[in-house]
């Protein structure tokens, strides 16, 4: 044990402290099974027989950037260097039947604090400073074999805690652990458990899942499960009825594909894991069962799905209490998603393009999710028919090559009329008002469609559009 957190001494340095004072310290939970798989970050949970108001008078002998805003739970939290410390009292969490956030109360022991974790995997602890490793339930065996189980039977953990059921689509997600039948049919039995449980923390675990490198594996479980519907109707409803007459591809797993792309995507360009980028992916066709029609001769229709989708998008993710950036973000993109095809020659047959005029519409309108949107659009090609997925690669690609030599001659990055407000009162003779902001908006739209006019064609274009307006 002293190889795995050699790379740590203030792990010893805090049980020092602790013993000394009289009481018990032990690292615990994900900072003892990540130091196992050899990822041990700088963030270090420990728990303690010591209470709040001790706990922080010990930290402040080592450091004075402390934090008190888990006191409530019994954590204080600190940095000391490099490393970012939550010492929590022993405890054990428990909702009551109506409850929406669990009552706290402290233990005395060791034994009860690791049973009333939520998974063998999280319930190992390492005593501090003499390291001798306490392994009561089998987390390192469950680490080896691959194994999700809680220490406790799973119906007692869940009904403790029912947001544990969105940790283990989590942990089922970033760790490969398979969860045991038992612990799938309580989630099951359970599911409808999580509606007492506050959209924050439900949303907060959900972004947790989705940045997980592998969040395919979670999703589905919260799916297979009903979870899903207790607080993201729309994914499960994707799973669209077949029959011999109406062939159509199956929207569910589309999506799931194109959230996998999505994530590669953010690699092969360099990006960090982008909750923005991964929601859209995920939910970039969820407007599609409400805007599903049949037609003759078997073709299945989803007129408008980018525009309600994006509707139904932030109507949810508002409910899930995201930020309202995140929102606008996300719905921006799901109603964008389809516009590359509206200009692009994806069919091959040499019809259609991207003129000029296009090309800027699409930077004006994606704005600063310019980026996202490209990784959405290419994403989103999951046909398994090469040569169309060849035509829609290289027809993006083109795209992006317009956009880039446009940038370079027109600064699209910021684009904008010819002429200011400022400039446009002084030509007119007006004062600001509605009549200033419907010029802006002409002008904007011939710098679209034409590219830079220059002052003096814009201010022609701009007499020539006024003397065409009604005057009072």
């Amino acid at each position: 044990m002293q190889q795995l957190f050699g790379t740590a001494p203030v792990v010893d340095e805090l049980g020092t402290l602790f013993t000394d004072a009289g009481h018990s310290l032990y690292l615990v939970g994900g900072s003892v099974r990540d130091a196992l798989l050899g990822e041990l970050g700088h963030d270090l949970d420990f728990t303690t027989s010591a209470r709040p108001d001790e706990i922080e008078r010990l930290l402040r002998t080592r450091t004075s950037t402390i934090w008190t805003v888990g006191r409530e739970f019994g954590t204080i939290g600190g940095r000391i260097g490099d490393w970012q410390i939550e010492i929590t009292t022993f405890r054990a969490d428990a909702y009551a039947a109506d409850s929406r956030k669990p009552a706290v109360e402290f233990g005395d022991n060791l034994s009860g604090d690791l049973i009333r974790r939520d998974f063998t995997v999280n319930a190992m602890a390492l005593s501090l400073p003499d390291h001798a490793f306490v392994d009561p339930y089998g987390g390192v065996d469950d680490l080896i074999e691959q194994r999700l189980r809680t220490p406790t039977a799973p119906e007692v953990s869940f009904t403790d805690d029912p947001l544990r059921m969105l940790r283990a689509a989590r942990f089922a997600a970033r760790l490969g652990l398979v969860p045991t039948p038992e612990l799938v049919a309580a989630m099951t039995e359970l599911a409808d458990r999580l509606s007492i449980v506050s959209a924050e923390r439900i949303s907060d675990e959900f972004a947790k899942l989705l940045l997980t490198d592998h969040p395919r594996i979670g999703l589905d479980l919260l799916v297979r499960t009903g979870l899903a519907d207790q607080f993201l109707p729309e994914l499960p409803a994707l799973r669209l009825e077949r029959d011999e007459h109406h062939r159509h591809k199956d929207v569910y797993v589309h999506s799931l594909i194109v959230l996998e792309q999505a994530i590669d995507l953010e690699r092969i360009r360099g990006h960090q894991p982008d909750l923005v980028n991964r929601l859209a992916a995920l939910l970039h066709d969820i407007g599609k069962p409400r805007t599903r029609k049949f037609e003759a001769g078997g073709k299945v229709t989803f007129h408008h799905h980018d525009v309600v989708g994006a509707k139904m998008a932030r109507k949810r993710l508002k409910a899930l209490r995201f930020s309202s950036e995140q929102i606008d973000a996300v719905a921006q993109l799901i109603e964008l998603h389809l516009r590359f095809h509206g200009y692009s020659d994806t069919a091959g047959d040499g019809e259609g393009g991207w003129t000029d005029s296009a090309v800027r519409r699409y930077v004006r309108d994606a704005g600063d999710q310019l980026e996202r949107l490209h990784m959405l659009t290419r994403a989103d090609c999951t046909t398994r028919n090469q040569a169309k997925a060849t035509r829609l690669r290289r027809a993006y690609d083109e795209l992006e090559w317009r956009i880039d030599e446009l940038a370079k001659q027109e600064e699209l990055d910021a684009m904008r009329p010819d002429l200011d407000g400022n400039q446009i009162m002084q030509i007119l003779g007006i004062q600001p008002g509605r009549q200033v902001g419907e010029a802006y908006k002409h002008l904007l739209e011939l710098r679209i469609d034409n590219g830079p006019l220059g002052h003096e064609r814009a201010e022609a274009e701009l007499r020539t559009w006024w003397a065409a307006q009604p005057h009072d």
